[in-house]
This record gives C-alpha cells, sequence and structure tokens, in this order.
C-alpha cells in the first residue's frame, strides 16, 4: 500500500461528509442481519461510520485499518466504543477462524498490490469459520471511470468545516491495471495539500481466480447494490462469497 493518504487530521475530518452511507452500506447491514453474523470484521474501516453502524446487541465488531488518523478519529465518534478497533493491514487478524462476516468497503481493496492481495484474502479466510461470509466491492475497469478524474470533471470550490476548500482530482500515471492520481485540497492560504493515491483496477474472472485460490467458494459478483448483472456498464463489482 502507498503511504497513508487520510493522514490529514482537518482532511479526515471531511471523509463521512464526502462518503456518507447510502446503498452501499445498507447493502453491509443486511447481509449482517441476513446472515446472523454475530462476529463481524471490517477490514479497511477508515472512518468507521458504516463499522460503528453495524455493532449491536450481540454482535462483536472488529475495524481495521492502516490509517491512525481515521481510527483515532473513529473511536472519538459516538458508538466508537461499540467496535474494537486495531491498526494494520490484514496481517493483524486473528486466525482462529470464527468470525460470521468479514467486509471490506469503500473500494478499499483496491489499494491492495498484485503482490498484498493474495496474502490478504487468504487472512480473511482465516479469521472466518467454515461457511462465513466475505463481501466486498470494486470498481469495474471496463467503466474505465479513471477517464472522469480531470481537473475539468472534478474541480470545484466550497466551504468546509476547516475552510473554503478548492479541490480536483489528477491521474498522472495509468499502467497494467494500476491508475495513480493525486487530491489537491487547496486552503484559504494558499496551501495545496496533494494526496498521492494508488488503485488496482481488476477484472471480476481475476477477483473470482484470487478467492478461489485462498479457499473461498460459491463466488458471487453483482453489477450493482440491487443484485443486477455486471457488465460493461456496470461501474462496481458487488462480490460475496464463502469460507470453504
Amino acid at each position: 500500500m502507498v503511504d497513508d493518504p487520510y493522514r490529514d487530521v482537518e482532511l479526515v475530518q471531511l471523509y463521512d461528509i464526502d462518503n456518507p452511507g447510502g446503498e452501499d452500506h445498507a447493502y453491509y447491514r443486511a447481509l449482517a442481519d441476513e446472515s446472523s453474523a454475530r462476529s463481524v470484521i471490517d477490514l479497511g474501516c477508515g472512518t468507521g461510520l458504516l463499522t460503528r453502524s453495524l455493532a449491536g446487541p450481540g454482535r462483536t465488531v472488529l475495524g481495521v485499518d492502516p490509517s491512525r488518523t481515521m481510527l483515532d478519529f473513529a473511536r472519538s465518534q459516538p458508538g466508537g466504543d461499540t467496535v474494537t478497533w486495531v491498526f494494520g493491514d490484514a496481517t493483524v487478524l486473528p486466525p482462529a477462524g470464527t468470525a460470521d462476516l468479514a467486509v471490506c468497503t469503500g473500494n478499499a481493496i483496491m489499494h491492495l498490490a498484485p503482490d498484498e492481495l493474495p496474502a490478504t484474502l487468504a487472512a480473511l479466510a482465516g479469521a472466518l469459520r467454515p461457511g462465513g461470509v466475505f463481501a466486498f466491492e470494486t470498481r469495474n475497469p471496463a467503466y474505465r471511470e479513471w477517464e472522469r478524474w480531470t481537473l475539468e470533471a472534478t474541480h470545484g470550490e466550497r466551504v468546509t468545516p476547516v475552510g473554503r476548500l478548492r479541490e480536483w482530482l489528477d491521474v498522472t500515471e495509468v499502467a497494467d491495471g494500476r491508475v495513480t492520481f493525486d487530491a489537491h485540497n487547496v486552503f484559504p492560504d494558499g496551501t495545496d495539500r496533494v494526496y498521492t493515491s494508488v488503485l488496482y483496477f481488476r477484472s471480476a474472472e481475476r477477483f473470482r481466480q484470487e478467492l478461489e485460490s485462498a479457499g473461498f467458494t460459491d463466488v458471487a459478483c453483482d453489477g450493482d447494490w440491487r443484485g443486477g448483472p455486471v457488465g460493461d456498464g456496470s461501474r462496481l463489482f458487488v462480490f460475496r462469497a464463502r469460507r470453504a
């Protein structure tokens, strides 16, 4: 993974404003309820907006993230004391084989480099009980969403809790499914806080192969949050799989 692009305390305050809960959060909450999950892992939990909503009576929730700044914010939010927060990546997951459900949301799985994905999936499989469910979403490379991340398409100004910001995205490299882009955040004093992210776009078939190699079965892939079919016009892949 690249260095934490969310290490700025001021900008982390804006994350939940920019990424409010919607169909995605409703999908994962319904999945937890439908599977009667009593133990849930949220890998790449970020600020924990979804993570906290998964917690409840009779259910334990573990939130794991490699950003200390995001975890500190998550702990400070209402309901933060209902979740166990752990700094790190998949290597910190307990290989107990007892969790009922694991999720990786907000396209967080796209931050994993090719050499990191197999070990991450294997760690998730080791943390889940036999028959336990792993669910995540990722962007469809055929949709070529990065082509919309231009100055002209993304530039904007707004008033935020940390002041008036001017913002835009700028893709700097596209190669072999890897997309590198800068997020510009210009503060009132003219300071441009630029954070670089790297995302890895993978086909549905590649994910299916990786999941099966890691010990998952019954792999299902939808083209949206409502169970629609996958096509080139599908912005997302929504995956579910069971530990064999």
